[in-house]
Parts: structure tokens; C-alpha cells; sequence
């Protein structure tokens, strides 16, 4: 049996080659399903589903969340464990040109330790994710919108959490100005962000964000021989923060859906998308996010994308998101717990039913490497569910040595094109230049305060000086009135002493009064007696004239 053609990639058979499974790829857009307990072969199945896409020239993207999907980058080899397992598996189905091969692949990391680092801006990302991400509240996921609105508007790039830290800090300070314009912007709401962005930062969450941003092209090649090119995204260190390895996945999703052009139904897709861990994705996810989900997945087909989820349990993805999946490989499920019997009979529900296939009792009896399985078929309708045994894949099962990833990230096209990051004039150091100015123009604007607060205070204590001085002057002249006036009154008073005095001494003594009197008296007497004789002289001279 061919392990490759142009219209179709084989996935299994039955024994002997019976009823081949082949995923067309015409409807390979449709998207798909692979789910089952741990170790019952859905990393193989993977694994051999990417080989074939590869193989026709279809780009691949998947996430290594063990770390042995690495393996894809060389062929297997007969001296591994599984090759004689392998080797019986092909000829049990058929599969007759099976030959180890390894295929073209490029490794990314988050982290940049086991591949070319991924970034993407903080503008690019969105509240809706960030808020996601962060695990913020309706209230802070609305704080935050309009923190992203603000910086749009006032042309502030928010590249990496620096800059959201900046644009955070911006909006509290003028929260009163901002709540009149957009609604509340309270501060405690804005710390909780803060808070929260602290936390992403300790999840690692400064690596993904900043510049060169990825270039989704780089997830669209192929390579010199025709072969689509495996994009493998190295997380199973970025498996410790599940928010965040989530998160990334639905971003480049819808990265994907916003940046492709649609195409329609094409021959084969332009990219295939394998999610492993699916149920990160809608693990506490709020309805607004499983309605992006459910958005992307429905119409990122027109855009030639499919997206196959990869889960332990079929139940753990949405009914809206799982109606879009029309390719199903359904691995075994254990039936041990009310909610395992709950997913068996979800599962069992889920396929175009085959009279010879007693699909609830088959899914908790499948062997390792063996599954249910339903594919589109060229006319777009489910193909009845068959039992099948997946085929054995071509490149090693099982993680790469350290040099060997070395060198296959050292040798891939990409190159040195996102090893030096890049930090452009954005959003923090804008805002600290105008920081910076509004410092200068206050510092400014408080020296001239100063000095006029000094010239103030210099005036004021110049009038305090003056009025003392007056003052004193006052007293002093007070004092010299009243000492001048002591004085005149002194000497008056000596005046009317020295008069007293003089009149004391111009008073007559007894003796002098004595004698005055005895001389008043004499003196009294002797002018009488003249008076008389002049009087009689007078008088008798007249009577002698007669």
C-alpha cells in the first residue's frame, strides 16, 4: 500500500490491509480529533499523520509537550526498541513501502534554549488574551482595554510588559481624567494588573513578548525537495506554565486567521495545526475567550488552516468547538470513574455509526496503537467509524540528543533572523521622556518657586527687620522724650525750689520786723506832725491875707 498520494495521506488499516483509513486533503481543513488515555498511541498516531502532510507539501506546526516529537528530524532506526514492533505493524496493514525517513523540521522555543526564540508584541497579543493570560477579572480586563485604547490613541507602541508596566503606571496617574472620558479606572484595579503582570513575568512571560515579532511566513515553508517543513514548538518546559502555553497557541491561531488570505477550498491546506493538551485551552476559560475559540476554529478553514486537537478526553473539548471537527482518530478511553463512562458514551455518540463496529464497547478494548477512526471523505461527509491500526511512523520515536537539536537549529533557513532582540523607541521610553520633561519643567518651576518663596521670605523677614527697627527707634525716641521731659520737670523743679528758697531768704526776720514796725510807727508819727505844720503854715498864711 502506498504510504503516500496526491489527494490523500494514509493513516491505517484494519488487518491485511482491509478498509484503509486515508485523510483527504481537501477536507484536511475541516479540522480534526485525536484523543485517548496516556500511552494508548496518540504521540504516534501524531506523529505519523505530520510525517504524511509533510511528505505532500503541506507546512506543519505542533507542540512537543514531551519532548519526543523532536524525533521527527531523523529517520528510526532498526536498532531502536520499537522496530520490530513497527516492522510487524506495516506488514499487518499492508503498508509495504515503509522505510525509516526523517523529515525537514524547525524548532521554536519561548524560552530560546531548544530553538529560535517566538515573540510577538503586546499590541499584537490584545487585551482579550492578555486579560486571559493574566487571569484578570471582567473589571481589571476592562481597565486594561482601556490602557491598550489610550495607547492607540495617543500613539504609544506597546511592545513588550515594560511597556504595558509603563502605560499601566500612565493610566493610574491620570485615572480621574481618564474615568470621566472611558468609565472607572480605579487604582486598586490597576495594581491588581500589575500584580498579575508581576506574575507572568515570573512565568517567563518577558521572553515571549518583544521584537523581532514572528513572521508567520516562517511557519509556511517548504523546503528544497517539496517536503512541508515541521515547525516544532519545544514545550515541555512551557508545560509548567499552562496559561501561558495555551494562551500562545490560540494567539498564533489567531494571528493565522487574522494575517492569511482566504483561499477557499483548496487542494491541500497551506498549514496544519496540532494542539496538544487541548484542554489547557478551555480549562477556566471565560465565555468571551471559548467564543474566540469557537470563532477562529470555524472560519480559519477558509483561510486553508487545520487544526487537529489533540486530548485524553474527547468531553474535555466544548460541544460548539468539537461540532467543527470532522476527522476523528479515538484512541482507548478507561471507564473506571462516572465521568470516564461519561466520555466513552460522548465519544461513542460522536461517530457515523457501522453496523460491524460496536463503537462504546470497542473504545474501552483497543490495544496500544489501535483506534476508531472516521475521516472525511472526498464528498465532505464523515466516513462510517472503522477499527483501525494506525501505522508505524517513518522518523525516530523519541527525543533528540542536545548536539543534534544544536545543529538542526544552527542549519535551518531561519537563521540568525530572531536570535538578537531588538528594542525600539516605544510606549516606556516615551512616557519616561515626557516623565522626564514634566520633571524638569516642575524642578524648574519649583527653583523659580524657591526663589520667589525665598524673595518672599527675604522681604518679609527685610519688612520684620524694618518694623523692629522702627520700633526701637520708636522706644528710643519714647525714652528721649520722657528722660527730656524728666529732665524739664528736674529742673522746675529745681527753679521752684531756688525761688522758694530766695523767697525764704527775702522773708524779714522777728528783729527786722521790729524794726520796720518801730520805723513804720516813727515814721507814721513824724509825718504827721509835718503834715500838720505844713497844713497850719498853708491855712494861716490865707488868713493873714485877708
Amino acid at each position: 500500500m502506498a504510504s503516500q498520494a496526491t489527494s490523500s495521506i494514509f493513516v491505517g488499516a484494519a488487518k491485511g490491509g482491509a478498509r484503509p483509513q486515508r485523510l483527504e486533503l481537501k477536507r484536511a481543513n475541516r479540522h480534526g480529533l485525536i484523543a485517548g488515555a496516556t500511552g494508548t498511541g496518540k504521540t504516534v498516531t501524531l506523529q505519523g499523520i505530520v510525517e504524511g502532510l509533510s511528505n505532500v507539501g503541506v507546512p506543519t506546526f505542533v507542540a512537543d509537550v514531551k519532548g519526543d516529537l523532536a524525533g521527527l528530524a531523523m529517520p528510526g532506526a532498526a536498532t531502536a526498541k520499537p522496530h520490530e514492533a513497527f516492522t510487524a505493524r506495516a506488514a499487518e496493514i499492508g503498508y509495504q513501502d515503509w522505510a525509516y525517513a526523517g523529515f525537514p523540521v524547525q524548532f521554536w522555543d519561548l524560552f530560546a534554549e531548544q530553538g529560535h526564540p517566538v515573540r510577538t508584541t503586546v499590541s499584537e497579543m490584545g487585551p482579550l488574551l492578555l486579560a486571559r493570560l493574566m487571569n484578570l477579572n471582567e473589571v481589571q480586563e476592562g481597565v486594561l482595554t482601556i490602557a491598550f485604547h489610550v495607547a492607540d490613541k495617543e500613539g504609544l507602541m506597546l511592545l513588550d510588559l515594560d511597556d504595558l508596566q509603563a502605560m499601566l503606571v500612565h493610566i493610574g496617574e491620570r485615572a480621574d481624567e481618564l474615568t470621566l472620558e472611558y468609565g472607572n479606572v480605579s487604582k486598586p484595579s490597576v495594581g491588581a494588573i500589575q500584580r498579575s503582570l508581576l506574575q507572568l513575568r515570573a512565568q517567563g512571560g518577558d521572553h515571549f513578548f518583544g521584537e523581532p515579532a514572528l513572521d508567520l511566513e516562517d511557519f509556511l515553508k517548504i523546503d528544497e525537495n517539496g517536503q512541508g517543513i515541521i515547525n516544532i514548538l519545544a514545550a515541555d518546559k512551557l508545560m509548567a506554565s499552562p496559561r501561558l502555553y495555551s494562551t500562545f497557541l490560540l494567539w498564533l491561531l489567531s494571528e493565522l486567521f487574522e494575517v492569511l488570505p482566504e483561499v477557499g477550498d483548496s487542494d491541500k491546506p497551506k498549514l496544519a495545526f496540532f494542539f496538544d493538551e487541548a484542554h489547557l485551552l478551555f480549562d477556566d476559560a471565560p465565555p468571551a475567550l471559548q467564543d474566540k475559540v469557537e470563532q477562529v476554529v470555524r472560519l480559519i478553514r477558509s483561510k486553508g488552516v487545520g487544526v487537529f486537537f489533540i486530548t485524553q478526553n474527547p468531553i474535555d473539548i466544548p460541544d460548539d468547538v468539537a461540532g467543527q471537527l470532522g476527522n476523528r482518530v479515538q484512541h482507548a478511553l478507561r471507564a473506571f470513574t462516572p465521568r470516564d463512562q461519561a466520555a466513552v458514551k460522548a465519544a461513542a455518540e460522536t461517530f457515523r455509526p457501522n453496523p460491524d463496529v460496536d463503537v462504546t464497547a470497542a473504545i474501552t478494548e483497543l490495544k496500544v496503537g489501535e483506534a476508531l477512526v472516521s475521516l472525511l471523505q472526498p464528498d465532505g461527509s464523515p466516513s462510517p467509524v472503522e477499527r483501525t491500526l494506525i501505522k508505524p511512523p517513518r522518523s525516530r520515536v523519541g527525543p533528540l540528543t542536545a548536539q543534534e537539536r544544536a545543529i538542526l537549529v544552527q542549519t535551518d533557513a531561519i537563521g540568525a533572523k530572531y536570535d538578537l532582540l531588538l528594542d525600539r523607541e516605544s510606549a516606556e521610553e516615551i512616557l519616561k521622556a515626557k516623565s522626564d520633561e514634566a520633571a524638569a519643567a516642575a524642578a524648574a518651576v519649583a527653583a523659580k518657586s524657591e526663589a520667589q518663596k525665598a524673595a518672599a521670605l527675604q522681604a518679609k523677614q527685610d519688612a520684620l527687620a524694618a518694623k523692629e527697627e522702627a520700633r526701637a527707634k520708636a522706644v528710643e525716641e519714647r525714652l528721649r522724650i520722657q528722660q527730656m521731659r524728666e529732665e524739664e520737670r528736674r529742673r522746675k523743679e529745681l527753679e521752684r525750689e531756688e525761688a522758694r528758697r530766695a523767697r525764704e531768704a527775702a522773708k524779714p526776720t522777728m528783729a527786722d520786723k521790729m524794726i520796720q514796725s518801730a520805723g513804720r510807727s516813727i515814721a507814721s508819727s513824724v509825718g504827721r506832725q509835718i503834715g500838720n505844720s505844713l497844713l497850719r503854715g498853708i491855712f494861716g498864711g490865707l488868713k493873714r491875707g485877708r
